[in-house]
């Protein structure tokens, strides 16, 4: 066994004791720095090399991080655990933590506090870290660790210096580029301009890349997202975004090198600027592509990710999708659970309970949603090459969680009491793509409905109610205006049958929902528990 003599006596804990006897009076700065000069020096067993790392670590950590010379000899080891270069300038009042693409210049006192954190990407100046400054301040070594692999995680081109500068420079020229769109001007849709942004801007809301973080863009939020996280839209953080991002790719792609956009910028009749050819002017042909990685993973229909392909000319990897039946990959992905296998070609039915005691329960049958066409995969990286693709994706990404904040509304893990019943059964069948229908019995009529939803886009939201009996001609935009308002199936179906029972006794009582509802006017009172 390795590690043990032939007489089952640990080596590891030998040389330990050993080294324990003999430095047991030496100042710890003396210690480090001899395991650091091991560390320092070639070796060809990577096994070794992790031992003396660890050895030295659990050496830092025991340190109290006092003086100048110890708040050193941390970063340098942080330094060395994330594969980043370190060294101290000629005055040794400050530490370089240094990678082909960017370098850390911390900035020490003589006792060996902080005075500041800087960050330089690559072709960049300096510039002051605020948050990296805390955490050395408050002596949290492992929390600034992990911002440093978060800083890292950037660069993580595959390539020699050359092409990861070269993808870094096309990753830089896409975010001014998508900047330039976000502030084209637009028509202001919601009555909340951080909102609107989200749900109508062309770009959705772009929050440029800094501290580590990629630029990123808010692109669908949902009634329920504003009211779970922060009722001030501009503190929300729900919802879903996507980081751009760059990496490598199996194949070559052109990759703008500039800017595409003129100047001034010529706008075409969909309101989008005219980009200018990728030549060997403006481009090169790298290993590489954009990605826009969705947070959280988004799950999608097999239709929308063809479509995607067909804007983009790029496929993703088949082995990262898993094929599910849709109401299956829903449920999958808000448990966030990997067990797959056991929900194919199965009936599901779910119990909501709502407000006033009510409890609607809704049954997918397995057979009808488990087509070819209604399986999807979770989707957490979306390929594209060009600054044209976004604003495309990005709709039908809003469109998909559109369709997917509906269908969710009433997908939930609640069990009812054994002797409880339901006091709505609906059965919900798929239509197309992005429209399905739910049949439920009517009050007090002994005959059914049918409430078909439709969904053109994510704004484009529609719905029709079809019964047996004489209908009232306002009816289907009350529901709509219901349905953009809350997001949720098992609230329109309340409202529904409340409309139906009102109308029963005296159509003429009914206070209809006001024309210009906005769509953050849910109240928690409507909320599914």
């Amino acid at each position: 066994m390795a590690g043990k003599t032939s007489g089952g006596v640990d080596i590891n804990k030998s040389i330990l004791s050993q080294l324990r006897s003999k430095y047991s009076e030496k100042p710890w700065n003396e210690t480090m720095q001899l395991v650091r000069r091991c560390m320092d020096k070639s070796k060809s067993d990577s096994r070794s090399s992790q031992l003396f790392l660890n050895c030295l670590g659990r050496l830092h950590e025991a340190l109290n991080v006092s003086s100048l010379t110890t708040m050193v000899s941390r970063l340098e080891m942080i330094a060395k655990q994330r594969g980043l270069g370190s060294h101290q300038s000629p005055t040794e009042t400050t530490c370089y933590l240094t990678s082909d693409m960017f370098y850390l210049e911390v900035l020490l006192l003589p006792g060996g506090d902080v005075e500041d954190v800087k960050v330089a990407h690559h072709g960049e100046a300096p510039v002051s870290w605020e948050p990296l400054l805390a955490l050395l301040r408050s002596k949290k070594f492992e929390d600034f660790s992990m911002k440093l692999d978060c800083l890292s995680s950037l660069y993580n081109i595959v390539g020699d210096n050359e092409m990861k500068i070269k993808v870094y420079t096309a990753l830089q020229h896409l975010e001014k580029d998508l900047i330039k769109i976000s502030q084209l001007p637009r028509p202001l849709i919601d009555h909340d301009l951080h909102l609107d942004t989200i749900l109508n801007g062309r770009i959705g809301k772009v929050t440029l890349r800094r501290e580590g973080n990629p630029l990123t863009i808010e692109y669908y939020m949902s009634p329920y997202d504003l009211l779970t996280e922060n009722r001030d839209t501009e503190k929300c953080n729900s919802g879903q975004a996507a980081l751009v991002t760059a990496g490598a790719s199996d194949s070559t792609h052109r990759l703008q090198m500039m800017s595409l956009i003129q100047k001034p910028p010529i706008i075409n009749t969909e309101g989008l600027p005219v980009f200018s050819p990728l030549d060997n002017v403006t481009s090169e042909i790298l290993p590489a592509c954009f990605f826009l990685k969705l947070q959280p993973p988004l799950p999608m229909l097999s239709s929308f990710i063809h479509k995607m392909h067909q804007i983009t000319e790029m496929t993703m990897c088949e082995t990262d999708l898993k094929w599910l039946p849709f109401p299956r990959l829903l449920e999958t992905s808000l448990r966030e659970s990997s067990c797959y296998d056991s929900l194919e070609g199965e009936n599901a039915h779910y119990f909501v309970p709502i407000p006033d005691n009510q409890m609607h329960s809704y049954f997918l049958a397995g057979d009808v949603w488990g087509a070819a066409a209604l399986k999807g995969a979770l989707v957490r990286n979306v390929p594209f090459t060009h600054p044209a693709h976004v604003p495309m994706l990005l709709e039908l990404l809003r469109h998909q969680a559109a369709i997917n904040t509906l269908l969710s509304s009433f997908i939930t893990h609640h069990r009812p009491c054994q002797d409880s019943e339901p006091d709505l059964h609906c059965e919900v069948l798929p239509e197309t793509e992005s429209s399905f229908s739910v049949s439920f019995p009517l009050p007090d009529r002994g005959c059914l409905g049918v409430l078909l939803v439709n969904l053109k886009d994510s704004r484009q939201i529609s719905s029709r109610l079809f019964t047996p009996c004489s209908k009232d001609c306002s009816i289907d935009e009350y529901i709509t205006r219901v349905l953009k308002r809350c997001m949720s199936i098992p609230l329109v179906m309340r409202a529904i049958c409340r409309r139906l029972t009102q109308n029963g006794s005296s159509a003429s009582t009914l206070a209809a929902v006001p024309a210009a509802c906005s769509y953050t006017a849910v109240s928690e009172a409507d909320a599914p528990r």
